[in-house]
């Protein structure tokens, strides 16, 4: 089997098509573990004999139905050679075996038989489910629409995964064995399914981080001021209650610690593995942490990508070796990972400063910034409950910490500093899902110029960064402006409840101070319903007595209590009031407490759970603005909360197959893509029940003529070339044209302005009802899949860049919000007496656009340029459409998969 094949047998290789690219990845198995999926290929052979001679009997049998000890070399041949199209097979390698491997045969057209076979020891890890998600995936890219599957009656396990797949299965014996078939359609049920196993893998990954039994410092010093004696110093004074190991070569004790000479010389099973040492030493520890059974490495060491070009190739090879031996790697050029939890109480990081045990986990990129977020943490009395600083973030991300966090109990508040977002696709979908249990505060770098830092290979966004801005609203995220913001929404949100409105009231000591929060609540959308002004000489008894009463008030959301002391006097019984007031409160409570910042040891309440500051403790702020500023905030994000969202468009109100077919059919004549015709567009929009006014191009006065007699009349005669349509000081439509004679005045005035007829685009169209000129557009973003935009159409509104977007699948409640968060929309609403535009149809269109891009990611762009919405209805006057096509057809959606590691490539 491993003879030299013969020069017909090498032709014969030789014409088999490669697979896509994207159908290989690396993944996540249920213990959080990873392995790496690509397609089988031709030399496989060996790999697949040494697979199946670690497969047992049992295994075998239930695969093939009966013994069969060894492959052939028929087998073999059959096996790994496939031609990717109507025989596809998976493997799944680890630690360079094949420890799996699943396929289908096509046995009639749109469908195909599909198998799997498991190495025994690694059942049980959600291998087969994986596969047969990335079966799925490929068999709905070549045509197929259904999988069937033989399966012996007491194969249970086999028969509970493909019933636990999602998918609606039908069964029926058939002379002693159970023939199984289902469609491979992605239900939201099989979408569901699938995006929960990705959930707790990815969980599962980043707890062993944080809650580790033995850690390992490869790299320890004997020296003072070396990195790795800082480590072991951090891990030992931070009361690490697990087990420390030092790995030093060269030394036979560090800090009071026997050191080992290298990690497999360790006696005990090592959970995760600190590295400090030399870049280029960096593999070689892989290597043997993998050997050792490490599950995870935090790889302090600098010199990767940040360093350029060598450094970029040297972090992707230790990415793909880490992850080829099944470990998950945080960093390189990190400062390393802290949780505060009691019974853990790890601080496996460069920073000395262990924060107290908080309410809030925290995820960083940069490890210098990093320790100065942990020491104003720490000076705002803030706490944390787990803290990673992920350096260049070549693995580990903000979306596997969200994750994590999402179902960790002790996390209520998530705090994000990003300096780039690797895959910002998937980091809205778990941000949406996260938000509407914890509320999440982002601080994100470049949001402007998009700049990364240089340790970061990610691919440049297309869409405007107000896209962005728009991911982050739209998916409940609490977007701020700077790290100090952060803090100040932060405690906040982790020491008082959410208010219920927008309704505040003013409580202080202070006229002065009092107009100050007041203009600085109006400026930021907050409605001042009570503000009370005590005086300066206003007693304890004073401030408890308006506070009870602004807070028992149904008018109330949320209270700011305003105090600025007399001379010589301490606060103190108005601190004690504050915080009996803010621990009993159903309602915000937020102060300007003696310019003090943070919570105050006064206005703290003690936490059973020993947190430094508890439920009810009141933060308070060195500026009233600032005080406001962070409530409006959260009120935000409280509205977003408690504002349903409607489902998203109903698929049997739009005619995909249709729509499919077109774009299809217009990439098999066009494969490097084209703009759609004016008919195919029109089809295309129809399949997605929008109806584009009809328009007929002309060249000729005579057919301009013809046109508009074949209309009735009533027509316009419009210039489309984009030149001429763009210029604001140049009309290019005539309207009101009845006759043949006033036809052919539009035709010479238009003509003479544009400069000849050739280059005008002429069209003649039935005149549309009055209306408000609209604009809605969507592009495909190699990043974001789908990005949609609405606007006012004209020159003016271009150029202000009054527009607002949203990354489908849409709600009722985005498509409404983009309506309404331009600044122009006053002109949709009756401004200055004029009529109210059939705004519900407005956000129909938006829908059905939204819907139809994500549907289709080959229409790389589509524009509905003009559109008049009127009392009663809204003409789309303008359309333009263009297909691409996609070499991975945002697969992730479909299929779980990590980011890749390449020069372009997104990490995270």
């Amino acid at each position: 089997m491993t003879a030299e094949p013969t020069s017909s047998t090498t032709d014969e290789l030789s014409e088999i098509p490669s697979a896509p690219r994207h159908w290989e990845a690396d993944v996540l198995l249920r213990d959080g573990r990873t392995a790496h999926i690509r397609p089988i290929a031709a030399n496989d052979a060996e790999l697949l004999v040494e697979f199946y001679s670690r497969v047992s009997d049992e295994s075998k049998y239930y695969r093939f139905f009966s013994p069969m000890p060894k492959l052939s070399e028929k087998d073999v041949a059959r096996f790994t050679q496939v031609d990717h199209q109507d025989r596809v097979a998976f493997v799944l390698m680890l630690q360079g075996q094949m420890i799996a491997v699943g396929r289908f045969d096509v046995i009639k057209p749109g469908e195909a038989e599909v198998a799997f076979l498991v190495e025994d020891q690694h059942q049980g890890r959600g291998i087969a489910q994986l596969l047969l998600e990335h079966l799925a995936q490929a068999g709905r890219e070549r045509g197929v629409e259904r999988f069937v599957a033989e399966v012996l009656p007491d194969n249970h396990r086999m028969i509970q995964i493909f019933r636990d797949a999602g998918y609606r299965i039908a069964s029926e014996y058939d002379e002693g064995v159970l023939m199984l078939e289902f469609s491979i359609d992605p239900t939201e049920t099989a979408i569901g399914v699938m995006r929960g196993r990705e959930h707790r893998a990815e969980a599962a990954s980043i707890e062993r981080f944080f809650n580790p039994r033995s850690v390992a410092v490869i790299g320890a010093s004997r020296r003072q001021d070396t990195i790795g004696q800082a480590l072991v110093r951090h891990l030992v004074t931070g009361d690490y209650t697990g087990r420390v190991y030092v790995v030093n070569p060269s030394a036979a004790a560090v800090s009071g610690m026997p050191a080992y000479k290298a990690v497999g010389d360790i006696p005990d099973d090592v959970d995760v593995a600190i590295v400090a040492v030399p870049a280029e030493a960096v593999e070689d520890v892989v290597l043997e942490c993998a050997a050792k059974g490490v599950h995870g490495l935090v790889v302090i060491s600098s010199g990767f990508a940040e360093t350029g070009d060598e450094g970029r190739k040297r972090q992707r090879r230790l990415v793909g070796l880490s992850r080829s031996y099944g470990l998950r790697l945080i960093g390189p050029n990190c400062l390393g990972v802290i949780n505060t939890d009691p019974s853990v109480s790890i601080n496996a990081s460069l920073s000395s400063v262990m924060p107290a045990r908080g309410r809030a986990g925290f995820f960083c990129q940069s490890g210098a910034l990093g320790s100065a977020i942990l020491e104003k943490v720490q000076n705002r009395g803030l706490g944390l409950s787990t803290f990673v600083s992920a350096g260049n973030r070549a693995d580990v991300s903000g979306n596997d910490l969200l994750q994590y966090w999402e179902e960790d109990d002790s996390t209520e508040v998530v705090l994000l500093y990003l300096e780039s977002i690797g895959n910002p696709r998937k980091f809205s979908r778990i941000a949406r899902r996260v938000s509407l249990r914890k509320p999440i505060i982002a601080v994100r770098s470049g949001r402007t110029t998009q700049g990364v830092p240089m340790g970061h290979a990610v691919r440049r966004i297309a869409a405007p960064p107000q896209a962005v801005d728009a991911m982050f609203r739209q998916a409940g995220v609490i977007q701020v402006d700077t790290l100090e913001e952060m803090f100040d929404v932060a405690q906040l949100l982790a020491h008082q409840p959410l208010p219920r409105g927008r309704r505040v009231a003013i409580v202080g000591n202070s006229d002065a101070l009092g107009l100050l929060a007041a203009d600085a609540a109006a400026a930021v959308g907050l409605v001042v319903n009570k503000s009370v002004a005590l005086g300066a000489e206003a007693t304890a008894e004073d401030f408890e007595d308006a506070l009870d009463a602004a807070i028992d008030d149904p008018d109330i959301d949320s209270v700011i209590a305003v105090y600025i002391p007399p001379l010589n006097v301490s606060g103190e019984d108005v601190a004690n009031v504050l915080a009996a007031v803010g621990e009993q409160s159903d309602k915000p409570l937020v102060s300007s407490f003696l310019g003090a910042e943070g919570v105050p040891e006064l206005l703290r309440v003690p936490d059973v759970a020993g947190s430094t500051a508890g439920r009810g403790s009141v933060p308070s702020y060195p500026a009233v603005e600032a005080a406001v500023r962070a409530l409006a905030r959260v009120v935000e994000y409280a509205v977003w909360l408690r504002t349903p969202d409607g489902p998203p468009p109903d698929p049997a109100e739009v005619d995909l197959a249709t729509a499919r077919q077109l774009v299809n059919s217009v990439l098999a004549e066009h494969p490097q893509g084209t703009g759609l015709t004016r008919e195919q567009t029109t089809e295309l929009l129809a399949a997605y029940d929008i109806t584009l006014w009809e328009s007929r191009p002309v060249s000729t006065l005579r057919q301009a003529q013809a046109a508009g007699r074949e209309m009735g009349w009533d027509v316009v005669l419009k210039a489309t070339s984009h030149p001429l349509r763009e210029r604001p000081d140049l009309a290019h439509v005539w309207r009101n044209i009845d006759t043949s004679a006033e036809m052919r005045d539009a035709w010479d005035s238009l003509t003479a302005l544009v400069g000849g007829a050739d280059s005008a685009g002429f069209v003649v169209q039935k005149h549309a009802p009055p209306g408000v000129p609209i604009a809605i557009r969507s592009i495909e973003d190699p990043l974001f899949g789908p990005v949609v935009s609405f606007g006012i159409s004209g020159p003016i509104i271009e150029l202000l860049a009054d527009k607002s977007y949203r990354i489908p699948p849409l709600g009722d409640r985005d498509a409404a919000a983009m309506v309404r968060e331009i600044k122009s929309s006053p002109m949709l609403f009756g401004y200055r007496g004029a009529e109210v535009v059939d705004v519900v149809e407005i956000e129909r269109l938006i829908s059905r656009v939204a819907q139809l891009q994500n549907d289709l990611p080959q229409v790389s762009s589509l524009e509905l340029a003009l559109v008049l919405a009127g009392t009663s209805g809204a003409s789309v006057l303008t359309a333009e459409a263009r297909v691409d096509p996609v070499t991975d057809p945002r697969s992730d959606l479909f299929v779980r998969r990590m980011p890749e590691q390449q020069g372009d490539t997104l990490p995270g």
